[in-house]
């Protein structure tokens, strides 16, 4: 009896729960800070493969204790440059190897390859073998050490620069992926800019928020064709349930609620054609199933409502007592129906008093478009040299 009146709620209901959980855990404001990606070289001086996954984790620890973590294929990186200093065999029993490492820390623009700052430490380590020396003087690399501070600002500093004299020549590569109707990779680009630069970043987000409503605007329309062909092939409840993810503040959303219309006059047209074909041969339980099949708010809900008396009123001459059964599922539908639209109605009421939530909201989902490309795009090949 039922078809899917609540398509939108859901779905803005989830972008509101994750917008909670995204400004509870870290703020609105701190979801476009400036990001480094953690990059290990591969010709780092004698360091064996096991050591690696080390570095690159005490890496990723810097720069998430500096503020600076979660980068992903970010132009701007912190990597590393290690030289072995002197290598001994300690006078033990067993004897163990002994190393000493110099460990040059660099953050820079790996896409340009530019250098922006750097910072040496000399660690000392020691184990059983070369591979377990090596290891042993990684460990010791300090993820806290109060002296990375002039390091990372000076890195950050050089970082907002990047944008502020870049901002014009980011949004024209925007606006070139979107002719390409290249809407992620647009995206991503523009949401990529850091708060800490406002002025590119508003510009920016703008235009983010403008190309993903334009991305969904495009989804629309596509949504709807392929509708209206499940349409044509009498796949209804498919029909519907393909709008399921439209949201009301989109342009082509009246069109959206034109065909959901249609689509449950339809479903509604077909249905009672088979209750009735059902009633005419006193099938009780094929007319009570089609019966449900029928949505509460269709053109022809008041038919059902007679054809659902009349069924009643002959199960209660022959039988001596109510369709209790089929009459209280039916009106169970109707109940459930009613309660969605009043929902919805209340909804749509708190929405439009919270437009800012959703201006929110949408930046977050666009957000969250420009981070899914970001990390579904291929390692991006860094370019590091002459930095050592």
């Amino acid at each position: 009896m039922k078809i899917n009146y609540n398509f939108r709620y859901g779905k803005i209901l989830i972008l509101a729960i994750a917008l909670f959980f995204t400004q509870k855990s870290y703020g609105i404001s701190d979801v476009s800070k400036i990001c480094l990606s953690a990059y290990v070289p591969d010709q780092i001086e004698q360091m064996p493969d096991a050591a690696r996954n080390l570095l690159e984790n005490k890496l990723n620890q810097i720069v998430t204790n500096n503020g600076m973590g979660g980068g992903i294929n970010s132009r701007f990186i912190i990597t590393a440059n290690i030289v072995v200093m002197t290598k001994d065999i300690t006078a033990t029993a067993p004897p163990m190897q002994a190393f000493t490492l110099e460990i040059t820390l660099f953050i820079g623009d790996a896409i340009d390859g530019i250098k922006f700052s750097s910072h040496s430490v000399t660690l000392k380590g020691v184990g059983e073998n070369e591979t377990k020396a090596y290891i042993s003087a990684l460990k010791n690399l300090n993820t806290n050490d109060p002296q990375y501070q002039s390091f990372i600002n000076e890195g950050k500093n050089k970082i907002i620069d990047y944008y502020k004299n870049k901002c014009d020549y980011i949004i024209n590569e925007s606006k070139g992926l979107l002719s390409q109707n290249q809407f992620d990779a647009a995206i991503s680009k523009l949401v990529d800019v850091p708060d800490v630069c406002k002025e590119c970043h508003d510009k920016c987000i703008s235009m983010a928020v403008e190309i993903y409503n334009g991305k969904m605007n495009r989804e629309c329309s596509e949504a709807i064709q392929k509708s209206k062909t499940l349409l044509s092939q009498e796949n209804y409840n498919a029909a519907a349930d393909n709008l399921s993810k439209i949201l009301p503040d989109l342009p082509c959303y009246t069109e959206v609620k034109a065909l959901l219309t249609e689509i449950s006059n339809r479903k509604c047209s077909v249905a009672l054609g088979k209750a009735k074909g059902a009633w005419a041969a006193k099938d009780i339980d094929a007319t009570s199933n089609a019966l449900k099949d029928i949505p509460y708010n269709s053109s022809c809900h008041g038919d059902a409502i007679k054809l659902i008396d009349e069924v009643n009123l002959w199960v209660k001459e022959k039988d001596k007592k109510e369709w209790d059964f089929k009459v209280q599922e039916q009106k169970d539908n109707e109940e459930f129906a009613k309660q969605q639209q009043k929902d919805n109605a209340e909804f749509a009421k708190q929405q439009h008093k919270e437009d800012t939530e959703i201006s929110k909201m949408t930046i977050q989902a666009a957000r969250e478009v420009g981070v899914a490309y970001a990390t579904n795009q291929p390692r991006v090949v860094y370019n590091v040299r002459g930095w050592w």
